[in-house]
């Protein structure tokens, strides 16, 4: 795994959305800043509270300047139900080839249970205006990951 850095450039994207309906990364930048979040898998408990949170805080979010997308290998039919079960108010992308995650450098080996597998880490990774990475979120624990990035994003 090479996990981008501050100061990389982000790499552009189109992904679709719970909506079936495209979203590029070129589309915000230059216009806020974007919170891109991997998570491994939509509907499991920690990745539930993680975009609850992150829900709860959209006010403080726009008044930021910061618009959000949640990036996991689901298929976009399962991102459509988490977002109507949780009344979800930001984007969740589908990367079912995990072409994004590892262009991010965080699909790579996992460990869970004595098992070994490839998938999702969880990083966020905070892009500024400029399309470079502002900061990488890479310690939080899911049910304060919200505070996390409204306090970086609040000192910049």
């Amino acid at each position: 795994m090479n996990t981008l850095q501050v100061g990389d450039k982000a790499p552009l994207f189109n992904l679709l959305d719970q909506n079936n309906e495209t979203v590029q990364l070129a589309d915000f930048i230059g216009k806020k800043r974007v919170l891109v979040y991997f998570y491994p898998k939509a509907m499991t408990p920690g990745c539930t509270v993680q975009a609850q949170g992150l829900r709860d805080s959209k006010a403080k979010l726009d008044a930021l300047n910061t618009v959000v997308f949640g990036i996991s290998p689901d298929e976009v039919k399962r991102l459509d139900k988490f977002c109507l079960r949780d009344e979800l108010n930001f984007s969740l992308l589908s990367d079912v080839d995990h072409k994004v995650a590892d262009d991010f450098g965080v699909w790579g080996l996992k460990k869970f249970m004595g098992r070994e597998y490839d998938g999702i880490h969880r990083l966020s990774f905070l892009i500024g205006l400029d399309g470079n990475i502002e900061h990488v979120f890479n310690k939080f624990k899911t049910k304060n990951h919200h505070e996390v990035v409204i306090d970086i994003v609040s000192n910049l």
